[in-house]
């Protein structure tokens, strides 16, 4: 990935910078992420409460979003910062999903897939322990 490009951000399509891409099968991506999942701490995902990690295709903006948004990585649910005795009376489990097709683009080696994806997978699960975006970037994963 180019070293100007910040992992885990939003990218511009056709962008100045924009990488030829890397082809890389569904299943090969998958075990990408479950390797990302399984470098997690031990402690850090014993931690992790009701919260389930899916892979898409590419992510759909939704009704009013900028219809060319691009996504790496979407947390989706209440971070455990944010969760009262009440929280789990009847809720769904948060959702981390991983969009394949943008990594791909954004990246030109099997090694480069495999650093964004653990890039992404950690930023996501940031925040489902509510770190913020802007924290992220400070502590360089952003």
């Amino acid at each position: 990935m180019p070293a100007n490009l910040p992992p885990g951000l939003p990218i511009v399509p056709g962008g100045p910078h924009e990488s030829p891409g890397f082809s890389m099968s569904a299943d090969e991506f998958e075990a990408a992420v479950e390797d990302a999942l399984q470098s997690i701490p031990e402690k850090l995902a014993r931690a992790m409460d009701n919260v389930a990690v899916f892979i898409e295709d590419d992510y759909v903006p939704g009704p009013g979003e900028d219809p060319g948004t691009v996504l790496l990585g979407l947390y989706e649910g209440v971070p455990l910062t944010e969760r009262d005795s009440w929280w789990d009376a009847g809720s769904l489990p948060d959702r981390i999903t991983i969009f394949r097709e943008p990594i791909l683009d954004i990246c030109g080696s099997r090694d480069d897939v495999i650093h964004e994806v653990a890039v992404t997978v950690v930023h996501e699960i940031a925040h489902h322990f509510g770190i913020s975006d802007e924290r992220l970037h400070q502590l360089g994963w952003g």
